[in-house]
């Protein structure tokens, strides 16, 4: 694969993954319950690192990344759930990978398709993340050390970093 096509690939991959974080932004305004906004903002860091990656990997090929238009959400109405959004994030992921993951074996940059791979295999984590808000789950992303109803945040965040 000449530098040329390689760009293409990587470029083209870098949109499909800043299309799917911008989403996530804009469903992540839309959801209240904590667990699962902390899944959100947990699967954004993840992505913007991935999407860093990407770029820099644009920038050795001395391509600059694309910009995606902003999502379009349906409108809010007043007792909408936000779950078939959630449902759709998911079917999203599940789709970016089924996309991707044959599409890998071809790249014979062994660094860049390891990093895609990576960035494919994290998209899969995010939708089993999606599937388990739509569950109803609020351990989304691990569970307390004492189980649930054991102290936690409780009225807001401790004063001081370390208690002795």
């Amino acid at each position: 694969m000449n530098p040329a096509d390689l760009a293409d690939v990587l470029r083209e991959f870098h949109r499909e993954k800043l299309a799917l974080r911008e989403r996530h932004v804009a469903v992540a305004t839309r959801v209240s319950g904590y667990a699962a906004n902390n899944a959100y903002q947990y699967v954004i860091a993840r992505e913007d690192t991935h999407l860093a990656w990407l770029e820099a990997a644009l920038a050795e090929l001395g391509v600059a990344p694309e910009t995606v238009p902003p999502p379009a959400l349906p409108p809010r109405g007043r007792k909408d759930s936000v779950m078939p959004l959630v449902e759709e994030d998911a079917r999203e992921a599940a789709a970016f990978a089924v996309r991707w993951r044959p599409r890998l074996s071809s790249l014979t940059h062994a660094r860049h398709r390891m990093m895609m791979d990576v960035v494919v295999g994290e998209t899969l984590e995010h939708k089993r993340f999606f599937d388990q808000i739509v569950a109803g789950r609020e351990d989304v992303l691990g569970r307390r050390a004492n189980g649930p109803g054991s102290p936690g945040t409780g009225d807001g965040v401790l004063a001081v970093r370390w208690i002795e």
